[in-house]
């Protein structure tokens, strides 16, 4: 057995190289009785044999077929809540709303998990189980007409049986399908090793090829799908989406031979409150004028992080935990790594950005309700053909077919160029972008409404063409592409190592506030105009939109947009990316 030099710290534990025989380096760590071998080939290289776009390949055929059933009920379900389940226009839009911020609210748990218990496959796989029945159950519900209310009822029509299996449904749907999501973007981004630079490049069209996957898979949900639903039956639409999900886990199972996984951490949410709780107990100590001496891993230890943090100067408060009291010992619960101090203030840097995009979150979620509903108003003949409201978003699906493609090999090399970043603009300003397309679409869909609702009332015969729509939703479509693919491109590499999934169910986390918050301002904001319009009438009541005022909702959401981004720019301005920050800091040692 051979040994190389060894490094002793506090005499808490002895770490050494060795070599044994003719194997390969590895590292030997000894914690009181427990001995640890860890091979350095394994720890940190990725397998050259496993990873890459050849394992996405599988990543991206789910994304697509378990969308077609997710993407067709977020655009068809209000319908199918009004219409059959006997909801009114605010109940169901309430109902929808809640359903989908629920499905993201959970794709934390789905984060958490793969992060720290299951690897993300399994992870997949056990909520995808769950989506599955949860689906079925949906399905059934539709197919009997014992679980659905009759057709003479008026009001309050969901209960009993029919609510326990209705509810039931929604939630166990809810749980898979946010598991899932929660999951599955980070099990293709683990492909890629973000630290070299050719795998940086890959990492940003991954996320850019899976967005482009669950476009083809919400194309067919919103055409074929929703036309299946509306014109045979609700429960065939059902049905396709449940089929589809099936083969999607069977695809994703397929590919676990070429996925690379990375090791379990311990849990993140334990990591973040003994950071909390040891600063609390160190509040009335002095922070040293060094950082260096703070506690902190050393270089061969750094193997159960994956990378070592250096120290920035911003919420000084939490280095406190990272303080050792005269006479303690080191360990969990009475001191903490600087690594593990800037874990927490890496996730506290990512909060102001996550909440100045809620409100565009809300945006979409009028979109998925109200514009759908707008179009039972409207002419549904476009082209000589009818094209049921629900389907409207097919034309921003295709025209995103189009132009994500020309993002990645025309717009992004060009501005690789000029700005030398990997993706080309920076995920931040990727997401600016989407925040000023979203007030546009709002300011767009109040004046298309002001012109639906003049023409119904002028002409009820005579609506305006359904195809008015496609403008709010072309602009909202690009807005969602820019956004949406830039938080999970930046929630993932910003990420500690051990909270990839987690941090990435953040861009799921702001969707799920925005229909939650939708659901709110339809409420208040009825509640509110009630009581000051001279009509005593809210803005979005009761089952006629002809005598709303939605328009000025959608006016409403767009100020309050205009508003957003300006705290937006601030957030963004102060957040200082993790790599800059890691660049400044080897700068300033070298000048040393």
């Amino acid at each position: 057995m051979e040994y190389s030099a060894s490094t002793i710290k506090l005499g808490s534990r002895i770490s050494c190289h060795f070599h044994y025989k003719d194997q390969s380096p590895c590292l030997v760590f000894i914690k009181t009785t427990l001995i640890h071998f860890i091979p350095t080939s394994q720890a940190s290289k990725m397998d050259g044999k496993k990873g890459g776009f050849r394992a996405c390949c599988f990543v991206f055929a789910l994304g697509a077929l378990e969308n077609i059933g997710f993407v067709a009920n977020m655009v068809s379900m209000v319908i199918y809540f009004h219409y059959l389940l006997k909801f009114d226009i605010p109940t169901s839009s309430n109902t929808l709303t809640n359903f989908l911020g629920s499905v993201c609210l959970l794709s934390l748990l789905g984060g958490f998990i793969s992060d720290t218990y299951l690897n993300r496959l399994y992870t997949i796989l056990i909520f995808g189980s769950l989506e599955v029945i949860g689906l079925s159950m949906v399905t059934i519900q539709a197919y009997s007409k014992d679980l659905r209310p009759d057709i003479t009822c008026e009001k309050s029509c969901i209960k009993g049986g029919i609510a326990l299996m209705f509810y039931g449904s929604l939630s166990i749907l809810a749980i898979g399908t946010g598991g899932v999501k929660g999951a599955l973007p980070a099990l293709g981004a683990d492909q890629f090793d973000s630290k070299d630079p050719k795998g940086a490049k890959q990492l940003g069209s991954y996320f850019n090829w899976y967005m482009l996957s669950t476009t083809f898979g919400a194309m067919i949900g919103v055409t074929f799908v929703v036309w299946v639903s509306i014109n045979k039956d609700w429960y065939w639409g059902f049905f396709m989406g449940t089929m589809a999900a099936i083969v999607g886990f069977i695809a994703i199972a397929l590919g676990k031979p070429f996925y690379h996984y990375p090791p379990l951490r311990s849990s993140p949410l334990l990591r973040i409150a003994q950071v909390i709780v040891v600063a609390f107990k160190n509040r009335r100590l002095t922070l040293p004028e060094n950082p260096d001496e703070l506690f902190e891993i050393n270089d061969i230890d750094k193997y159960q992080y994956d990378e070592k943090l250096p120290h920035t100067n911003q919420f000084r408060l939490l280095d406190k935990a990272a303080i050792v009291p005269l006479e303690t010992f080191p360990q969990p619960w009475k001191v903490c790594t600087v690594t593990q101090v800037e874990e927490v203030k890496v996730l506290t840097r990512m909060l102001p950005i996550l909440a100045s995009t809620i409100i565009m979150n809300t945006c979409l979620a009028q979109l998925q309700t109200f514009s759908v509903l707008q179009g039972a108003f409207m002419d549904q003949h476009i082209f000589g053909k009818k094209f049921p409201p629900a389907s409207i978003p097919i034309f921003p699906l295709v025209f995103m077919t189009f132009l994500i493609p020309i993002y990645e090999f025309v717009v992004v090399p060009f501005a690789r160029k000029i700005t030398g970043h990997p993706s080309g603009i920076t995920q931040l300003q990727r997401v600016g972008v989407g925040l000023i397309l979203s007030i546009i679409s709002m300011g767009v869909a109040g004046i298309i409404e002001v012109k639906r609702r003049d023409q119904s009332i002028k002409d009820p015969f005579n609506p305006i063409s359904l195809f008015w729509l496609s403008f709010q939703y072309g602009i909202f479509g690009l807005a969602d592409m820019f956004t949406i693919v830039g938080l999970m491109e930046f929630f993932y590499k910003e990420a500690p190592s051990g909270m990839k999934s987690l941090a990435t169910s953040f861009a799921w986390l702001s969707l799920s506030f925005g229909y939650f918050l939708s659901s709110a301002f339809v409420d208040i904001m009825n509640a509110v105009t009630k009581k000051i319009a001279p009509s005593k009438k809210g803005w979005i009541e009761g089952d006629n939109l002809d005598e709303s005022n939605l328009n000025l909702f959608y006016w409403f959401l767009a100020v309050l947009s205009t508003l957003n981004f300006v705290v937006y720019l601030l957030c963004a301005s102060w957040y200082k990316y993790k790599e800059d920050t890691a660049e400044s800091e080897t700068e300033s040692r070298n000048d040393q």
